[in-house]
């Protein structure tokens, strides 16, 4: 187990940036830390936390890490890796930052941390499934801190976008993100259930990253995922109870010529066995995920029957 951090003590110890990371990458190592909410590994997490610490750009030259740094400085840095190791508290909610699509988004322990692979799929514009000048209405449901929202507001500039999520509080970060986005005018956020309360139009592109974690895989998650909103993570036995309602819904929100994309990760096995017939086109990704289907009205029309069976 990984002895308490003594602050005053290591701020004597360790003299420059370098010193800071090499000590963090150890410690991070030594206190069996998973890297699964953004950071690959111990060595990016200790450059991040340590660069955001000192109010550094991300692409702070390597050229500098000799540098000394003051003692107010060391204990800045030491003290944010105090609360990634002792609290276990991922690194963006210590920065209140996260990037997701090349944007930056403020994040808190209120929403989830953005990871999903639909930013691949937002940065191809979801080519060759829709066409820009085709994508008119946009409705992202489950959205948290509204970053897919955001992201596909900046790639379909001439498009409206509706973004849902029941819970008030993840709300109200995504205003906030839409606020420092300058999207007031072309982003709706909206509470609601699903589709209960989203505005009744036609969406060209209906996407979402519901929750999909089983009951039984939460209680094995780490410790720090276990610190996002379990609201944003689980559904159900499952893992089901999030998306079955959607896709009992979807078809009246879209458009004829509009596709629904959703992520529902490692329960997809689940769902393909809920609905053998549907034939789910499951997405991939150069970078790395999976997990994300994609269906066309046609196919939400062919198989509404097995939606509404469930």
């Amino acid at each position: 187990m990984m002895t308490k951090i003594n602050i005053n003590e290591l701020a004597e110890e360790l003299i420059t940036l370098r010193d800071c990371i090499r000590w963090g990458v150890s410690a991070f190592n030594a206190a069996e830390l998973t890297f699964v909410q953004g950071m690959p590994n111990a060595l990016d997490e200790a450059v991040y936390l340590c660069l955001a610490a000192l109010k550094l750009p991300p692409d702070f030259s390597e050229n500098y890490f000799d540098c000394k740094l003051t003692l107010a400085e060391r204990k800045s840095v030491l003290d944010y890796y105090q609360q990634r190791i002792e609290q276990k508290k991922p690194s963006a909610y210590i920065t209140n930052e996260a990037w997701f699509a090349g944007l930056s988004f403020y994040v808190d322990e209120r929403v989830l941390i953005p990871r999903s692979p639909f930013a691949e799929l937002i940065g191809q514009q979801f080519s060759p499934w829709v066409m820009d000048e085709e994508v008119h209405n946009i409705l992202e449901l489950c959205t948290g801190s509204g970053c897919i929202a955001i992201a596909c507001a900046h790639v379909f500039e001439n498009a409206n976008v509706v973004a849902s999520d029941i819970s008030a509080d993840a709300l109200a970060v995504a205003e906030i993100n839409r606020h420092n986005h300058g999207l007031e005018d072309r982003l709706e956020l909206v509470q609601s259930d699903l589709f209960e309360n989203v505005p009744n139009r036609q969406y060209d592109l209906i996407v979402s990253n519901p929750p999909y974690i089983s009951e039984h895989e939460m209680t094995e998650l780490s410790d720090e995922l276990k610190i996002e909103p379990s609201l944003g993570l689980v559904a159900g036995e499952q893992g089901l109870d999030v998306v079955i309602p959607m896709l009992k819904q979807a078809r009246k929100f879209l458009s004829d010529s509009g596709i629904l994309v959703v992520e529902v990760g490692y329960s997809w096995p689940a769902l393909e066995a809920a609905l053998p017939t549907v034939p789910f086109f499951w997405l991939d990704f150069e970078y790395g995920g999976d997990g994300v289907f994609m269906l066309t009205a046609e196919q939400l029309d062919t198989h509404q029957d097995d939606f509404d069976a469930l």
